[in-house]
């Protein structure tokens, strides 16, 4: 896989996945029945979430299913994860964690999006979300995701797969593109429930 080089520092990884798995994941959207997709909606912290506005359509995805194309995409996942933890080898001094629950596809019209920012971990109840991915499945000039601390846009490139850890450290938000639409996939990688802490 082609890295997408993001300063180290940052905690934040990504890799190019196989462009022809994004056209198919928004191929599945499209041709899903309205009635399956739902309004994007908030979820967590009230000091973040409660007045933060979102405008989004989304898609609902069981993991595992090994169905195309998510077989592939998840498959593609794993194998960013695995570039991810030799980037930065601490994050294979963990307890084991993965993808244990449902994620996201979100499609965005012109002028929609995630408007202010947040962070994916705040309050107890998510407190078993361990990282972060969010894949772009189309090209958007201007519609990146802004990182606030580390000071960095990361552009809306096609395949471009991100993974970052879910704190405040990582506080992020949408560029909102008032021309043109966007599609990712996103989601949380969590901590296996029952498994026994690494720590000591």
């Amino acid at each position: 896989m082609i890295e997408y080089k993001i300063e180290r520092g940052s905690f934040i990884g990504g890799w190019f996945i196989d462009k022809k798995i994004c056209d198919n994941i928004i191929s599945h959207f499209k041709n899903t029945p309205s009635f399956y997709k739902v309004s994007g909606k908030t979820y967590g912290g009230k000091k973040f979430f409660e007045t933060i506005p979102k405008k989004s359509t989304e898609l609902v995805i069981e993991p595992n299913l090994r169905k195309p194309p998510f077989d592939l995409y998840e498959e593609s996942l794993q194998k960013c994860l695995g570039l991810y933890q030799k980037k930065y080898e601490g994050a294979r001094r963990l307890s084991r964690y993965g993808l244990m629950g449902k994620y996201n596809i979100q499609h965005y019209k012109p002028g929609e999006g995630f408007y202010e920012f947040h962070c994916e971990r705040a309050g107890w109840e998510y407190s078993d979300r361990q990282f972060v991915f969010m894949t772009f499945l189309n090209d958007v000039k201007d519609g990146g995701t802004i990182f606030k601390y580390q000071n960095l846009t990361v552009p809306a490139k096609k395949g471009l797969t991100l993974i970052w850890p879910t704190d405040w450290t990582h506080l992020h938000k949408g560029q909102i593109s008032k021309k043109h639409e966007k599609y990712i996939v996103t989601g949380w990688l969590h901590f296996v429930k029952g498994e026994p802490s690494s720590v000591r």
